[in-house]
């Protein structure tokens, strides 16, 4: 009963010999087995059978055919059936409608109306069951419901499961006998098929169309692939078939990934469309040529077939369509190669069109569209805004600096555009720690793609160089309001252009400095350095190297650069010191970081008995340590800091090299408060503790909680044993404050003054030395951080050509600002305030003239008029007439700014304006005499132009040479925008283009200031947000959250009255330049170690010194003719210290300078000018104050009683007053006539001139 039909015998020869052999063990006799055909077909794969011997392939393809025809027949006579029954009942519809115009309304009993055919149109709008059955279905096919997705999902799933089935049954025959309750993958295809039938039935419900769901694609499939395995069932037979008409479903395989919300972007969907478009032809038409080759012609007697299996056909059609054809595989049978001929026609046009559209969207394609993944133990920060290869590199250079601790932090960097080759080049070269993503922070997906929600920190980036820094603003705003309304608890720090602009981020709710969130203002602070460069010049090159991380660059060569490299490779840190410290005031704790630890503490954070918290810049005397205070500290190595963290007493007082100082292995258990301050004693007093007397026998040792009582008395150590016999009728009350972590805890108040009261005679109502004062007048504003005087109109300020050459301006500050009506703000308020600040006396304010367009300054004088001393010259800074009226050889400070340099694009043009400047004051050359004759003309000086410093006052203001005779000895500091035009400033030095800003000679000396140098306080800002804050304290002069919101509502300073709480707000540090040419410091200054004048002058004037501004060819010992100087940051205790030098040093605040001033004969200037100093010369007199009356300087005055051997029964005073602001002698006892007639002759003398007169009247 089996035959083979196509006689190709070793097609499948190996599955049939094993089959053959399996039978013929079985059943040795072959009549047997060939007996029992009738009851159980063998499984043999390899031959067709039937009970005739003959193929029986026109069963499975008729059972498809009958299904299609017949189903397509049937839809057609119903829709014929249907059409004639509309057309046949037509005209009873018409007669309807004339029977429904011709019918009366009928009214009933009830008032309702009723017509004659109501009664049969009300069925009608009821919903009949086919309808919702229909719906039903709809809904169950429907992706807009879940159940409707995971069906047509499974659907799918199930039809690649059904092409996986056919692919493994493509290397069996054709045909064969197959036993279903045997073939396991038979049983499979069959339960796919019968929930394929299922599905079909649904869709087939739901379709509104029924003809056209007949002849879809879908539909096609399942008419040529159901059937047949009903028929494989029945006669127990396998046909592949059709089979691979299942590929086709491939085609609906983006629609599936968009209901699973896997493809959103039309770039990926039609991506996804043509790949699969062309994968499921290709693949349908494959499984063809596999069907027609492997059965042959049907009129051949299927005797021209050839064995090829489906991937051999696979590869035949890709080389058809690529037009490739290499012949070793090719069509035999009449239907394969007239398919092929069409399908030439149809693959090449679909190959030429799909293939290359296909390339084009994969290169296309988004490179850096993934997603971040977070690594546990690893924290991330997202980095967006002005992402370019400048400030990326600057970023990185900064934030991963060696010198920092292990940064165990990834940086991702979120960017709309991509990167190019050099900023890629640059991510390479850090991916262990760097990614980049493209997308928008406006995107919250993109925002998800990045785990904002997880990120440590949000650093926007603002460029610094656009031409509309409010457009520029408004973006990183608009940034901060995504990144927030995504994830509120997002720490965020931004970069700011102007200042005003800050106001807006304190409109978003979720804005919280408290938390971590901090705005740059690079305007504040690029103006607040400058400022500080005017009262110590270069102290904005060493301010922007502290906060910078600088790799220590070692010079062999006894050059300037080698000292100012040293200096550069320190850096600002903070550490929490030691429990050891607790106790000890700031000074003492001061003195021995430096000399003992190496290192240099300048600030710390203070905790107030209301637990607020304050940064402390030199605080003084009256500061005791707390436990857990965090310190700032200046060193060139974050390690080296520890040692203050580490430092015991017990176990490293007796260690000399600072490296030892690690953490020891003792217990060291908590002191009381008593027990510290009385080893406080014991260590200023240089005695131990069982010998030291400072303490009374009576104040108990049990005292281990002793509450902090007056912690900003400025009792000295001295007094501890008065303090602890005050505190002992008192109730005391525990207090332990909780250490915070490293770099976290609470945020400190950016008030850089502590709202406390200090125990000062000038503070005390009553006191006989108490400061005379108006309570009607308002001379602070209301924060008491700023002078402050009534507005006054732009007119009254306006000085012209003859009445600025006649006006005597000496010590004052020149700015020279280029602008126009177009120009961009570029805040001038923040340049004058910290010359404004009120830890200043009246007296010592320098006067400020604005020298630029006139146009451009009244849109600047809107923030400018409340500040006393302010004049402003119409012109050019161009003019040598101009500058020669303002008499800018006598300035204090020329500062050359710019609001036209982002309007170029030229970035070497950037800085033209600033650059001639600066070189036309350079080439000016002045008369001596002139010079001297107007420094020495007191009688001209009208009021509030005097600013010479009272004889007490221990520090001085900038130093310069009096006889200025050229224009380079002129100090001036340049704004640049281009780091690289720093080499056209100077024309005598030997800097290299591409040499870096901070290594350049104009930059070191602290004539040159760029806005680049603000890059680091973004990644410093990162790790410790007190960076900021400390900055903020020491360049801005007192700016505070509650001053920001203030100009945020007004946009001016609103004065106000003098209060005690107001007053106290001026007693802060502030940085000065200390002279060593004469002084009770000449002698370290010839020779002498640096070390010993720190400790000097810790110890003598509470005045911290951090560095020197030294001659530029001081190192040579010969005289030169150059007057340039360089910083030297920190310099080491045995650092060598010259005459010439000028030291930076935190000084404390004078409350008494401002009662009194020397007065200054006209022979006393002769002398004073003559020692080759200006009026502006600032020297330590070797005389000193004499004693005053009140108790509570007694203690301090017996400490200085050794250094207070010659005193004078008078002083000379500085009044406040800005309308009598000028030398007069003030007593304890009242005025004498002779002092009132002299008071008269300066007021006769200073109406000479009214302009300045009527100004200084309203200040």
């Amino acid at each position: 009963m089996l035959a083979v039909a196509d006689g190709n015998g070793s097609y499948g020869s190996s599955s049939s010999r094993m089959s053959n052999n399996i039978n013929f063990n079985k059943n040795p006799d072959s009549s047997v087995s060939i007996s029992k055909m009738d009851v159980i077909i063998p499984f043999t794969p390899d031959v067709p059978c039937d009970n005739n011997g003959q193929r029986m392939w026109w069963a499975f393809l008729a059972s498809s055919m009958v299904t299609f025809f017949g189903g397509l027949f049937i839809i057609l006579l119903w829709r014929t059936l249907k059409y004639l029954w509309t057309v046949c009942c037509h005209c009873n519809i018409k007669n309807k409608e004339a029977q429904k115009v011709n019918n009366p309304i009928t009214i009933q009993a009830d008032g309702t109306t009723k017509t004659g055919n109501e009664k049969e149109e009300a069925p009608a709008s009821e919903v009949g069951w086919m309808t919702s059955v229909k719906d039903w279905a709809g809904v169950m096919i429907s992706a807009q419901t879940l159940t409707g997705r995971v069906l047509v999902v499974l659907v799918f799933a199930l039809s690649i499961g059904a092409l996986g089935i056919y692919f493994i049954d493509s290397s069996d025959p054709i045909e064969s006998c197959q036993n279903f309750y045997k073939d396991f993958t038979l049983q499979i295809d069959m339960a796919f098929n019968v929930f394929f039938l299922l599905y079909f039935g649904l869709r087939f419900i739901a379709a509104n169309d029924k003809l056209w769901f007949w002849l879809e694609v879908n539909s096609v499939v399942d008419f040529f692939t159901v059937p047949p395995v009903f028929v494989s069932v029945y006669l127990n037979r396998s046909w592949l078939g059709l089979r691979f008409l299942r590929a086709l479903r491939l085609i609906q395989f983006s629609e599936i990934l968009q209901f699973l919300n896997i493809l959103k972007t039309s770039n990926s969907i039609k991506l996804v469309n043509l790949c699969s478009i062309f994968i499921s032809t290709w693949l349908t038409a494959a499984g063809f040529i596999h069907l027609v080759e492997n059965s042959g012609d049907p009129w051949e007697n299927f005797q021209n077939s050839q064995p090829l299996s489906y991937w051999e056909c696979v590869y035949l059609l890709m080389v058809t369509m690529s037009t490739v054809g290499y012949g070793d595989v090719y069509a035999r049978t009449t239907l394969g190669r007239l398919f092929m001929v069409f399908f030439i026609l149809g693959g090449l046009a679909m190959f030429a069109s799909y293939v290359p559209e296909i390339i084009e969207l994969i290169g296309n394609r988004k490179k850096y569209g993934g997603s971040y993944s977070a690594v546990n133990g690893r924290k991330h920060i997202v980095v967006c805004g002005h992402i370019t290869l400048e400030s990326v590199s600057n970023f990185l250079k900064d934030f991963l600096h060696k010198d920092r601790d292990d940064v165990n932090v990834e940086i991702v960097f979120l960017h709309n555009i991509s990167p190019n080759l050099e900023l890629e080049a640059l991510f390479k070269r850090h991916f262990t720690q760097v990614e980049f993503y493209q997308g928008s922070v406006l995107n919250p997906h993109d925002l998800a793609r990045v785990k904002i929600e997880s990120a440590d920190a949000c650093l926007i980036l603002a460029n610094k160089y656009c031409a509309d820094p409010d457009a520029e603003d408004a973006s990183n705003i608009m940034r901060v309001i995504s990144i927030k309304n995504y994830h509120p608890k997002i720490r965020i720090i931004t970069q700011m252009l102007q200042y005003h602009n800050k106001a807006h981020l304190l409109n978003i709710p979720s804005w919280n400095w408290k938390e971590g969130d901090d705005a740059i203002c690079l305007a504040e602070l690029k103006a607040g350095f400058i400022a500080q460069s005017c009262l110590a010049q270069g102290l904005s090159t060493m301010l922007a190297n502290l906060f910078s991380m600088r790799s220590y660059i070692k010079i062999e060569e006894d050059t300037w650069q080698k000292y100012y490299l040293e200096g550069v490779a320190n850096e600002m840190y903070t550490e929490y010191l030691s429990s050891a410290f607790v106790g000890l005031s700031f000074p003492t704790v001061c003195e021995l970081c430096y000399v003992k630890l190496k290192l240099l503490l300048i600030a710390i954070e203070y905790k107030s008995e209301q637990r607020e918290s304050s940064i402390l810049i030199n605080p003084g005397n009256h500061v005791k340590m707390q436990e857990g205070t965090l310190g700032f500290f200046i060193a060139s190595d974050a390690k080296e800091v520890k040692r203050a963290f580490f430092y015991c007493k017990a176990c490293h007082d007796d260690i000399t090299d600072p490296k030892r100082i690690k953490k020891c292995g003792c217990k060291r258990t908590k002191m009381s408060v008593y027990k510290r301050m009385k080893l406080a004693c014991c260590f200023d007093c240089g005695r131990s503790e069982r010998d030291c007397s400072c303490m009374s026998g009576s104040v108990h040792s049990n005292m281990d909680s002793l509450q902090r009582a007056f912690p900003l008395s400025s009792v000295s150590v001295h007094d501890c044993s008065t303090s602890l016999r005050a505190f002992e009728d008192e109730h005391p009350s525990t207090l332990s404050p909780k250490k915070k972590q490293r770099n976290g805890g609470m945020r400190n108040s950016p008030n850089c003054s502590p709202k406390m009261m200090r125990h000062d005679p000038l503070l005390i109502p009553g006191n006989e030395q108490i400061e005379s004062m108006d309570a009607n007048v308002k001379r602070y504003d209301s924060t008491g951080m700023f002078h402050w005087c009534p507005s006054k109109e732009i007119e009254k300020v306006i000085l012209t050509r003859s009445e600025a050459s006649m006006t005597v301006l000496s010590g004052h500050v020149v700015v020279c600002i280029f602008g126009d009506v177009t120009s961009a703000l570029v805040g001038l308020r923040n340049l004058v305030m910290p010359l404004r600040a009120s830890n200043f006396h009246y007296h010592e304010l320098k006067p400020i003239v604005f020298v630029g367009s006139l146009d451009y300054l009244r849109r600047e004088w809107e923030t400018l008029h409340n500040f006393p001393k302010v004049f402003i010259l119409p012109g050019t800074p161009l003019s040598r007439a101009d500058l020669r009226a303002v008499n800018i050889n006598l300035c204090d400070m020329c500062v050359i700014l710019s609001a036209n340099q982002n309007n170029i694009d030229d970035a070497s043009l950037q800085d033209k304006e600033c650059i001639l400047a600066s070189l036309n004051i350079k080439s000016m050359q002045f008369d001596d005499s002139i010079g001297v004759l107007q420094a020495n003309s007191q009688g001209f000086t009208p009021p509030g132009m005097d600013r010479s410093s009272p004889d007490n006052s221990p520090v001085h203001g900038l130093v310069r040479q009096a006889s200025v005779t050229t224009g380079s000895n002129i100090p001036i500091i340049t704004e640049l925008v281009n780091d690289s035009n720093v080499q056209f400033l100077d024309q005598d030095d030997d800097d290299d283009p591409d040499t870096e800003l901070y290594l350049t000679q104009p930059f070191a000396c602290g004539t040159a200031f760029a806005v680049s140098v603000l890059d680091s306080l973004m990644s410093a800002t990162y790790f410790n947000d007190n960076i900021l804050t400390l900055i903020r304290t020491l360049v801005t002069g007192g700016a505070t959250p509650e001053l920001e919101a203030l100009l945020a509502e007004e946009n001016a300073l609103r004065g106000g009255y003098s209060t005690p709480q107001t007053l106290a707000n001026r007693d802060r540090c502030r940085v000065a330049q200390l002279a060593l040419y004469d002084g009770p410091f000449a002698d370290l200054g010839d020779g002498g170690c640096y070390g010993d004048l720190f400790c000097k002058a810790l110890k003598t004037y509470n005045m911290l010194c951090f560095g020197i501004y030294r001659l530029r060819d001081a190192h040579l010992g010969a005289p030169s003719q150059c007057t340039k100087r360089y910083v030297i940051t920190n310099p080491p205790y045995e650092f060598e210290m010259v005459p010439t030098d000028l030291i930076f040093c935190l000084m404390q605040f004078d409350h008494n300078a401002g009662q009194s001033r020397a007065s200054l004969s006209h022979s006393s200037h002769s002398s004073h000018s003559s020692s080759k100093k200006s009026s502006s010369v600032h020297s330590i007199p070797a005389t000193n104050r004499q004693n005053r009356s009140s108790k509570a300087r007694e203690a301090r005055d017996k400490q200085n009683a050794t250094r207070m051997n010659r005193m004078g029964p008078e002083k000379r005073w500085f009044t406040d007053e800005a309308e009598n602001a000028y030398p007069r002698n003030i007593q304890i006892k009242p005025m004498s006539t002779h002092m009132a007639n002299q008071v008269n002759q300066y007021k006769s003398t200073s109406s000479l001139i009214p302009p300045i007169r009527e100004v200084e009247d309203e200040c």
